[in-house]
């Protein structure tokens, strides 16, 4: 997440006083954006049981009250914050080749949840969706379906192109894919670099009778 910067006022004391971002004109993008890198990198410093909106406001420098007008937990703050990384760090490669998109993806979501704030928001979002199952619903429709949607991509982009049949089971791909990863970042916690996941997609290629461009 991009950082936000703030400007330091002065208290009567001369020193520099914690900002405070108000909402008189409607939700402040700064005060958002603050509140969610707060939540981030708290998530990271305490872990989600040491996580608490009073701790996040401090850090934003935000009113408590403010945090509440615009979600309810904790868990929603982390939920906003994560999907606002995935959107500004995530981006599907679109090179017109396959096998250069599969590798760059895969390299691109494993370095995302294992070398970055987000991959931990991400855990413990995963794990609140076990026990709470409105959130989990939530969880689902807000992250889950598009992060399927967007790991897909490079297969339908590949189906369009002719590279592959038009018939292909892209959900079956896509898990078969991707799995691995998951499966390592939330079970296993193994190493997940580019070696690791170059190979699924060289398995990927072997399987449709697809090779690599030079």
């Amino acid at each position: 997440m991009a950082r936000v910067t703030q400007t330091a006022e002065t208290s009567g004391t001369g020193r520099p006083a914690p900002r405070h971002h108000g909402n008189r004109h409607g939700r402040s993008e700064l005060a958002r954006l603050a509140v969610l890198e707060a939540a981030d990198d708290l998530l990271v410093e305490k872990g989600f049981a040491g996580l608490t909106m009073e701790g996040i406001a401090t850090r934003a420098g935000v009113a408590k009250q403010t945090i509440y007008r615009w979600w309810s937990t904790k868990t929603d703050v982390l939920l906003d914050a994560f999907l606002q990384d995935v959107a500004e760090d995530l981006t599907v490669h679109d090179s017109g080749d396959l096998a250069r998109d599969l590798r760059a993806h895969l390299r691109d979501v494993a370095s995302f949840l294992t070398a970055s704030e987000p991959g931990a928001v991400y855990k413990a979002l995963i794990a609140q969706a076990q026990h709470d199952p409105v959130f989990a619903r939530e969880f689902r429709s807000r992250c889950l379906d598009d992060q399927r949607r967007r790991d897909r991509l490079p297969l339908e982009r590949a189906v369009e192109r002719g590279e592959l049949p038009a018939d292909l089971d892209l959900a079956a791909e896509t898990d078969q894919l991707m799995g691995p990863v998951y499966y390592r970042v939330l079970v296993t916690e193994e190493s997940i670099g580019a070696e690791f996941t170059d190979r699924l997609v060289d398995a990927f290629l072997h399987r449709h009778g697809l090779t690599a461009r030079a």
